[in-house]
């Protein structure tokens, strides 16, 4: 079977932190025997070289200093930080639709479209170079659904469009399989592509949860932007001072640094916030070692956006680590209050740091609820699994390319 992966950006080098799950389901699909291959925008012309080692086609939109459209920033966030930019984007679907026409005339049996709003015109171009024999698979991230129900509202008519055109459609959550559903009424398989773990770690418990007397040390990782939250953990952080002492690990960068310290000095909490900004691999994974909890404080930010998964959450699952997230978006597909994890308010810093306090006073709940919580993500979110869930969606939708044909 031939695959074809269109995306918004693929890693540039090995150390790009872009979309790494993407790399992994393409690089499982190629030692499974499926010939897969990616359809991605160029980045200031390049790169030259693949670092992946996996075949990828970087189409040209523009000039080499003015392809920033994608890579640095979703798109977006871009637009939204340098409105200009939107000028970019009827010639990033041109280049794009010529590349995939090109593409689709070798007859690709599957063109899988991540992020269809609005690659599913992309993939659309490719399956009609392929003569419309090319199944088209959609996958949705909540962000592109919620982004145009809740901002662009006159840009449903094509969302619909993007849904009814697909051969078959998937999404990373229940939730955001729920809110596709309300656009258009069909099938959608639930599958979190960027949620598969990897082998699980040596783990070692700590004892701040055992020692009333010892910091309690809070891990929050992701990008500081606003649907993250951060600002909430701080001053929840504050409060939970007020009942034991506690400090909090903040790994990753963004927009909302600023605002995040500000935060922490109003709330006289500077010197027990520790940012860590990127960091690599085994450093991340120290990180997570050492926390006493995890901490995914959700909001649905300006745009009606919030979390789609919370892939994170897995990560700190695999430490056997106990987590703590507000109940929002795509979240409660991991955590189920009080079995795999604790669920808190959006928003409401008093209900967090209680939260926190309550898991930090009883360690041996915490311990045995963080056991549950690895044991349930390895069995719901093995690579096994999704392969095979994966391989299912490319067969109907080609068994439905098939029908329309007829």
């Amino acid at each position: 079977m031939r695959v074809v992966h269109v995306t918004t950006a693929f890693p540039r080098t090995t150390s790009d932190p872009i979309t790494p799950w993407l790399v992994e389901l393409v690089r499982r699909q190629r030692q499974a025997g499926i010939d897969a291959s990616v359809l991605a925008p160029a980045y200031r012309g390049g790169p030259r070289k693949e670092p992946s080692g996996i075949p990828v086609h970087r189409f040209r939109y523009a000039p080499s200093l003015l392809e920033t459209l994608t890579h640095d920033q979703t798109v977006p966030d871009r637009i939204r930080s340098r409105p200009t930019s939107a000028l970019l984007v009827p010639a990033y679907l041109m280049g794009g639709c010529i590349a995939a026409t090109s593409l689709g005339s070798e007859r690709p049996d599957v063109v899988h479209v991540h992020w269809p709003m609005p690659h599913a015109l992309i993939g659309a171009a490719m399956r009609r170079g392929a003569g419309d024999h090319t199944a088209m698979v959609c996958s949705y991230y909540s962000v592109e659904v919620n982004w145009v129900v809740r901002r662009m509202p006159w840009l449903r008519p094509f969302l619909a469009w993007t849904i009814r055109s697909a051969d078959a459609v998937t999404a990373i959550s229940s939730s955001t399989a729920r809110a596709v559903r309300e656009i258009e009424d069909r099938p959608v398989a639930v599958i979190p592509y960027a949620a598969a773990l990897p082998e699980t770690p040596t783990v070692v418990p700590r004892a701040a949860l055992s020692d009333p007397d010892a910091p309690l040390r809070l891990l929050f990782v992701g990008r500081l932007v606003e649907r993250k939250g951060v600002e909430v953990l701080v001053r929840a952080l504050a409060r939970l001072r007020h009942l034991r002492d506690a400090e909090l690990v903040i790994v990753g960068t963004g927009h909302r640094e600023d605002s995040i310290r500000r935060t922490a000095a109003l709330e006289n909490v500077s010197d027990y916030v520790y940012f860590a900004g990127f960091v690599d691999e085994e450093r991340l994974a120290g990180e997570y070692a050492s926390c006493d909890i995890f901490v995914l404080p959700a909001v649905v930010d300006a745009r009606g956006d919030t979390e789609g998964l919370g892939v994170v959450l897995l990560e700190a699952l695999r430490y056997e680590r106990p987590v703590v997230a507000s109940e929002a978006g795509g979240i409660t597909d991991i955590v189920v209050d009080g079995v795999t994890g604790w669920l808190a308010d959006p928003g409401d810093a008093e209900v967090l740091a209680r939260k926190l306090f309550d898991v930090a006073s009883r360690p041996e709940e915490a311990r045995r609820v963080a056991i549950r919580g690895r044991l349930e993500a390895e069995a719901r979110f093995s690579w096994e699994r999704i392969l095979a869930e994966t391989g299912n969606v490319y067969r109907s939708a080609r068994e439905a390319r098939r029908e329309r044909l007829r």
